[in-house]
């Protein structure tokens, strides 16, 4: 289900993925497809993990990533989740041929 909330989006964000909800932070983002199908696969990330242990592995991935990193962005994007999410967003087909856990690819 999406939802259209400027509240919840953190700033410098488009959109975010809270489970079940892709939340956006503009009515129009509903028609980047791109950017639906990033956060559809991290719902896919989420369900493999029980959502409760996405979150707490996101946390600290990007922890241990802002200490390597000293950097916010740069932590941020290079959570294996994340890095997986931007890697394979432009196919739209990924969800229907990606494996289990697929994201450990991206954890190096």
């Amino acid at each position: 289900m999406i939802l259209i909330s400027k509240h919840l989006v953190p700033k410098g964000y488009v959109g975010i993925t809270l489970f079940p909800f892709i939340v956006l932070k503009h009515q129009i983002s509903k028609l980047d497809n791109v950017l639906l199908n990033h956060e559809r696969i991290h719902l896919r990330q989420q369900m493999e993990l029980l959502i409760v242990f996405f979150y707490v592995w996101y946390v600290l991935e990007f922890v241990i990533r802002l200490f390597q990193f000293k950097n916010w962005y740069l932590a941020y994007r290079n959570i294996s989740f994340e890095r997986e999410a931007y890697s394979k967003e432009k196919d739209l087909d990924y969800l229907k041929s990606r494996s289990f856990w697929r994201f450990m690819k991206y954890l190096n």
